[in-house]
């Protein structure tokens, strides 16, 4: 008879939780990658606009420096969003975690009573095969008296002939 986990659903539901959380974490990462990738853009536009107002005409100076606030306010937004999206991504994570916590101690109970499993079928396995001997000798013994019951008999028969 094949081990049969009784609590094979739970197990299941538990990494399928575990499953989707991380699908969870891993949307909140891309967010991350995504606001990063922002504020990289934003600096270097930042970098660009200051290269470019030390060519340009001083005139356009007041032009320059009205975008080069307003990118830095953007950059200030951006900054902003990716600490709101890393702590949620570090809330996301520690979810994460639990949800592996919690298929660990499933799993590890499963191969404990796995173990267990296998240890009784061992010891069925072994009375078995301990009456099966027993059996045996038995038979074994009562052949043997039989036979030596027989060689007596004919023992007697010869003498009284």
């Amino acid at each position: 008879m094949p081990f049969n986990y009784r609590l094979q659903k739970f197990l299941e539901i538990r990494i399928r939780k575990k499953e989707e959380q991380l699908a969870v974490v891993q949307k909140c990462q891309e967010e991350v990658f995504r606001i990063e990738k922002l504020i990289d853009e934003n600096n270097k536009n930042i970098q660009d606009t200051r290269i470019n107002m030390r060519k340009s005409d001083p005139r356009m100076y007041d032009g320059f420096d009205k975008f080069l606030k307003h990118l830095y306010e953007e950059g200030e937004k951006l900054e902003a969003e990716r600490q709101k999206a890393l702590e949620i991504l570090k809330k996301e994570e520690e979810i994460l975690h639990q949800r592996e916590r919690e298929v660990d101690v499933l799993e590890k109970h499963k191969e404990h009573k796995k173990e267990e499993y296998l240890y009784e079928e061992k010891m069925r396995e072994l009375k078995t095969l301990n009456e099966i001997g027993s059996q045996k000798h038995f038979m074994k013994s009562r052949e043997n008296a039989y036979e030596e019951e027989l060689e007596e008999l004919l023992e007697q028969h010869k003498h009284k002939h």
